[in-house]
């Protein structure tokens, strides 16, 4: 499967998800003529009646953006006393009912599950640590530590700190700072330093300073991330990709290519291949698939509607 780092040629021409227009770009839109209440309506008469109308399921709370399905939870709650999460949860079942849940559950109470989900029993799902904090901004981030803070009564970063170790631990632990940049200025000057100092950490040298490249990919804006990648293939030849590939292993190769996918390539025509490859992934490798699989569909909603503002 290709990579979508085969695409930095077509990165700077690319609208950003700093500065693109939602209403104009992404598959998931706002409906136009929302009406929260008479969703809501719509919802309960298909799971009150005889029998529960999926197709009234499916293609309400698939065509709604995750602000509008907030919104008709408010609405069903408010007009039947009951939770829509509670209501889908007796009357669907098997993974219909996990998928529709996800899509009514507020993005950071999903993600926090998602942390407890990787973290809980033995062993640590590292998988979806590296998605969660990759693809998040920081305004997302915390919003995630401080659900988890409300659910548990612990800080997300102590716990963190107990499931990790080494270089993965230091760059998890940065993400979950929410300290990246959000300027939408580039420097190009700064992005060439950047793509010097990647080069001669790690291809240029005998062994790697993998802290260089934590620090830069962890802590510069998504703008300044991008102009970074081009810079550093103009100068080695070799995208950034190939070069962590190359000289890193493990989890720290996949978590720092993974935010260079997030990070480095938001814009429009690159997303679906994102999640496609995350998908791949999910079919070769991945023992609990169903629950990677409504991962990619949930991560698939947000970064279709544009709410990363990275």
């Amino acid at each position: 499967m290709s990579s979508v780092w085969d695409d930095l040629d077509l990165l700077l021409d690319s609208p950003s998800s700093l500065t693109v227009n939602s209403t104009v770009h992404g598959t998931v839109k706002e409906k136009p003529g929302f009406n929260a209440g008479e969703d809501a309506a719509a919802l309960r008469k298909a799971i009150e009646g005889i029998g529960t109308t999926e197709k009234t399921l499916i293609d309400i709370l698939t065509q709604r953006s995750n602000a509008q399905r907030q919104l008709i939870c408010k609405a069903y709650q408010d007009a039947t006393g009951r939770t829509l999460c509670d209501d889908l949860e007796g009357d669907t079942h098997g993974h219909f009912e996990d998928i529709l849940v996800a899509l009514v559950t507020p993005p950071a109470k999903f993600d926090c599950q998602e942390f407890i989900r990787a973290i809980k029993g033995a062993g640590t799902n590292e998988s979806i640590l590296i998605e969660l904090f990759a693809s998040r901004s920081n305004h997302q981030i915390k919003a995630m530590c401080d659900a988890y803070l409300a659910e548990t009564g612990r800080a997300l970063i102590h716990d963190l700190k107990s499931e990790v170790s080494g270089d993965f631990e230091k760059t998890l632990l940065i993400l979950a700072e929410g300290k990246r940049v959000e300027s939408t200025n580039v420097d190009v000057a700064k992005a060439k330093e950047d793509a010097k100092i990647l080069y001669e950490a790690g291809e240029k040298k005998w062994g790697t300073d993998e802290s260089k490249f934590i620090d830069i990919l962890c802590h510069r804006s998504v703008p300044q991330l991008r102009q970074t990648l081009v810079e550093y293939k103009s100068l080695s030849g070799k995208t950034l990709q190939e070069s962590i590939e190359r000289e890193m292993s493990g989890r720290l190769e996949d978590i720092l290519v993974a935010i260079g996918d997030y990070k480095g390539f938001l814009v429009v025509f690159v997303k679906a291949r994102i999640i496609s490859h995350k998908m791949h992934k999910c079919f070769q490798f991945c023992l609990d698939f169903f629950f990677c699989l409504i991962f990619c569909f949930i991560l698939y909603f947000i970064l279709s509607s544009l709410i990363l503002f990275l």
